[in-house]
């Protein structure tokens, strides 16, 4: 994925959406308010959904495709667009399209990331120019990931997710394995045996320090196709879970070695090679 330029006059585009992976996912404690208080490492990858926009003047705003198990009105795309709208009283509208590449439930981001492709191109295309900030504040009130892909570059993260600062990380190529379970957030978050203690770390010690996904464990226990999946992978390479799961990851440093492992999964399973993407391709867009 390269950067695009914005043109003023554009009103019909499609966009990208990258994924994301988690580097690494520890729980450091809980609010009074029940969300949990993270440490993670953000990385996206270069791949992802697209999104499909065409303003529209009469102020509606309509999904144009269907995505399985989400209704339109609860779809965070629909919801990110009347968020600006509220915030900006804006009286345009939008069709909105999804092609959908990112597993629902994989821990890879995908409706957030979605979600924050919106808020950035239409902030420009409706001519709103709310500042980046601003923006995240919105993307915070739809999920905690989506502050991160308005941010747009790999981070290194804590709070519910919100508080965002650059990291720098070496290039890489993941193998990417999505066990076909969806795993459930609220579920995983909500269980008696998750980890919800672990020591605190600071950034630059990020590199040197053993990390860890704190979900990992309680996904594996509960859905056996993602234990299957790290065990596999955890042969070939430095395997993880990502995010709540379901998928998980490695990293390899050529394609090459990347592309002869992905070629070695079982038969059936659902396997793929990303490139790490260290800037959001819509990043020169923010005001």
């Amino acid at each position: 994925m390269h950067p695009i330029a914005f043109d003023p006059a554009a009103t019909d585009l499609r966009l990208p959406a990258p994924a994301k992976i988690n580097l690494f996912l520890h729980i450091v404690g809980r609010r009074p308010d029940g969300y949990h208080l993270l440490q993670t490492a953000f990385r996206m990858l270069d791949w992802g959904d697209e999104i499909h926009l065409r303003c529209r003047p009469d102020g509606r705003i309509l999904r144009t495709t269907d995505v399985p198990g989400v209704a339109p009105e609860a779809d965070l795309v629909v919801r990110a667009a009347r968020a600006l709208q509220q915030a900006t009283g804006s009286t345009k509208g939008v069709d909105i399209g999804v092609c959908k590449r990112i597993p629902m439930g994989g821990g890879l981001g995908g409706g957030s990331s979605d979600a924050a492709t919106v808020l950035i191109a239409l902030n420009r295309m409706w001519g709103c120019n709310l500042p980046g900030q601003r923006l995240r504040e919105l993307g915070l009130a739809l999920g905690a990931d989506v502050p991160f892909f308005i941010f747009g570059e790999t981070a290194f993260a804590e709070g519910v997710g919100e508080a965002l600062q650059p990291l720098k990380v070496a290039p890489a190529w993941y193998v990417m394995v999505a066990p076909q379970v969806a795993v459930p957030t609220a579920e995983i978050f909500s269980a008696e045996e998750l980890t919800r203690d672990t020591e605190p770390i600071i950034m630059r010690a990020f590199a040197t320090h053993t990390t860890r996904n704190d979900m990992q464990p309680t996904v594996c226990r509960r859905f056996p196709e993602v234990a299957e999946a790290l065990v596999w992978l955890s042969q070939h390479g430095a395997a993880r879970m990502s995010g709540s799961g379901a998928c998980i990851f490695a990293p390899f440093d050529s394609k090459e070695e990347a592309d002869q492992v992905a070629a070695a999964a079982p038969q059936g399973w659902v396997v793929w090679v990303a490139s790490g993407l260290d800037r959001h391709p819509l990043q020169g867009w923010l005001v």
